[in-house]
């Protein structure tokens, strides 16, 4: 340095408040202390960290988001069963073979109600269908359209077609064992869902929700998930509620003329709808403890990617005051030097001209 003059080391100040101003207002304009994680050394590695930790919790929260919209809609789908098999229900407690008009209402009515029901089990969210399983690209209820011709529909028709003569027991036996089914021809349900390899062992739908952690939150169209389903049952509120209307529907109102068989037959749809009711409530009750739970999570990971963004900006970013400060006070003495350089180089040539 001892080489250099006055105006020389004024310019190099100067040079060197103008690169720190440079950086000051970079560091205003976007308020961070640096481009490169040289610029935060020694926290670097920790910013690495935290900024993982956050994305791996948004990456979390969207899961649990898109979850929750499906299990909406899958709530909405079972409420509405709920309410035909409730429609039912009541209708089986009312129909005691004495009007023949109330049967064929009730059972043209349960023809429309198979159609409904078999499409409320093909709802779909963002084009899959959240009754399907993992095959959810393809309906769980193929020909929801004819489901009251399927083969289940038939072999309960066919069952209560012969009713008489004291054989109520054997005939809801064989509506039992017609909609138990996963027989191809027979079951209304994709090969998929009846395949015991496939569908009929593959474990609940289930979400990520946190490191280590995944919810359970599929339903399927022909068995439980959560619920249990207990008394005159199949072991499935969908087939329940399904084998109850195909009974429904397969009524003739001259059988309300045989007495105890009738009554026994529309008693056991009765049991029926009552049980696939309360195992559809406890159903629907389950997943609502799974979306709480789901929610819960979701606000956590919330809550820390606050704490956590709070962290990484105390590492990457800038105190905005002090910096504005600090740009100012460079300011002030940038501007000194540029004064000082002008005020030596005018002394330095009047000398000269001495």
């Amino acid at each position: 340095m001892s080489g250099i003059g006055p105006i020389g080391r004024l310019d190099t100040g100067a040079a060197a408040l103008r690169a720190k101003l440079d950086v000051l207002t970079r560091q205003v304009s976007d308020g961070r202390k640096g481009p490169g994680y040289g610029d935060i050394a020694p926290e670097a590695r920790r910013a690495v960290d935290l900024r993982a930790d956050i994305s791996r919790r948004e990456t979390w929260q969207g899961t649990i988001d898109r979850t929750l919209a499906r299990t909406e809609v899958t709530q909405k789908a079972m409420g509405r069963i709920s309410d035909i098999a409730t429609q039912f229900y009541t209708e089986a407690i009312r129909m005691d073979g004495t009007s023949t008009v109330r049967i064929s209402a009730v059972a043209e009515q349960a023809r429309a109600a198979m159609e409904e029901v078999a499409n409320l089990l093909n709802e779909r969210y963002a084009g899959e269908y959240i009754f399907g399983g993992t095959d959810s690209a393809n309906p769980p209820v193929p020909d929801p359209r004819n489901i009251a011709t399927s083969g289940m529909a038939n072999d309960i028709a066919a069952a209560v077609a012969g009713l008489g003569g004291g054989n109520a027991a054997g005939v809801i036996a064989a509506t039992l064992v017609a909609a138990q089914s996963d027989a191809a021809g027979t079951t209304p349900f994709s090969a998929f869902l009846s395949d015991p390899a496939q569908g009929l062992a593959e474990p609940r739908r289930a979400v990520p929700a946190a490191e280590g952690e995944r919810v359970a939150y599929g339903v399927f169209a022909n068995r439980n998930a959560a619920a249990t389903s207990e008394g005159e049952t199949t072991g499935s509120w969908a087939r329940d509620i399904l084998r109850g209307l195909a009974t429904f529907a397969a009524l003739d109102p001259v059988q309300a003329q045989l007495g105890a068989d009738f009554t026994d037959l529309v008693a056991s749809v009765r049991d029926g709808m009552r049980s696939a009711i309360e195992a559809l409530g406890e159903e629907r009750g389950a997943l609502g403890a799974v979306e709480q739970r789901l929610e819960a999570t979701s606000r956590r990971h919330s809550e820390v990617s606050v704490a956590l963004t709070g962290q990484l900006a105390v590492i990457e970013e800038v105190d905005m005051a002090e910096t504005i400060s600090r740009l100012q006070a460079t300011q002030t003495q940038l501007e000194a030097s540029y004064r000082a350089i002008s005020v030596t180089s005018g002394l330095t040539l009047t000398r000269f001209l001495a």
